[in-house]
């Protein structure tokens, strides 16, 4: 037996509205970072440009992997779609990683070959502009994201976020080009970039493994054990087996529950979907409680001392 809590569909709603938003800025900043480095030839601004390269192709697959993930269960899929948001934020974090590759790759070319940089003045402007607006959309997608519980907005948050760090960083390696005349503190700059956003690609990988492969959060099952604790002495019955999981958008909980045998069985229903009605609540985000119910006295002899 299984109770589901659905989370309010406006936050659907809200984390799509949010994600065209960054689609196109994401644009917008390319577009401007392209120019600056048409302008001023700087292998740091090349950097940040290519980044938002990559920023761009994230966010168009993390828009189409938000909305497959709303789509309900079906019979070709009977747990519905959401692991694709692990999928996408697995997806963003190697296009990270590429690009850092990239970066150290172009800088250190350039380098060797010798830098000649123009109109620097107008370059950092133009850096220091998309950086200001990055932070800002960067701090609306992650704070949407954790509102709504949503992997992929949030994956997308903290790349925005990166990318706004990554322009600042920009801005003050040309800032000390301009100040020193010293030309190798432009593509020394855009190393350090590389190495920062190389960090934030491996984090998003790391997470989207951690879910494809079921990794067990300690913090959200101690919230369930807390939840469940309480009416196991209210309710009269032991539990086991507790696992805890989450999809992306939906937390799904299984756990056995034992009660004596002179319990009837309409009885032992009835208290448990109050348990799963309590614990999906409990949670506060979309859920999924699953129960199997078993009898107290004759548990160890049917199934053996190891369950």
């Amino acid at each position: 037996m299984s109770t589901v809590v659905v989370r309010n569909p406006e936050e659907r709603r809200l984390n799509q509205r949010a994600m065209r938003l960054s689609l196109a800025v994401g644009f917008a900043m390319l577009a401007g970072k392209a120019a600056a480095y048409v302008l001023t030839g700087s292998a740091a601004i090349m950097s940040d440009a290519l980044e938002s390269v990559i920023h761009v192709l994230a966010v168009a697959f993390a828009a189409f992997s938000l909305s497959l993930s709303a789509k309900p269960a079906d019979s070709r899929f009977p747990y519905g779609y959401e692991r694709i948001a692990f999928f996408s934020a697995g997806f963003e974090g190697a296009l990270i990683i590429l690009a850092a590759a990239s970066i150290i790759w172009t800088a250190v070319a350039r380098w060797l070959h010798g830098l000649q940089l123009e109109r620097l003045g107008t370059g950092v402007l133009l850096v220091l502009a998309a950086s200001v607006v990055n932070g800002a959309l960067g701090w609306h997608l992650v704070r949407t994201g954790r509102r709504s519980k949503s992997i992929i907005l949030e994956a997308n948050g903290r790349h925005v976020l990166t990318d706004c760090w990554t322009s600042l960083g920009v801005v003050v390696g040309l800032l000390l080009v301009m100040a020193t005349g010293w030309l190798p503190f432009d593509p020394i700059v855009a190393i350090a970039v590389a190495v920062n956003i190389l960090w934030s690609g491996a984090h998003l990988v790391f997470r989207s493994v951690s879910g494809l492969m079921d990794y067990a959060d300690p913090a959200r099952t101690a919230r369930v054990t807390a939840a469940v604790e309480p009416f196991s002495r209210l309710l009269g019955f032991h539990h086991h087996g507790l696992r805890v999981r989450h999809t992306g958008h939906r937390t799904l909980v299984e756990i056995h529950l034992l009660f004596p045998f002179s319990l009837t069985l309409g009885d032992a229903h009835r208290r448990a979907t109050v348990l799963e009605a309590h614990v999906a609540n409990a949670l506060g985000e979309e859920v999924e409680v699953i129960t199997h119910l078993e009898s107290l006295e004759d548990h160890a002899a049917v199934h053996g001392p190891e369950h």
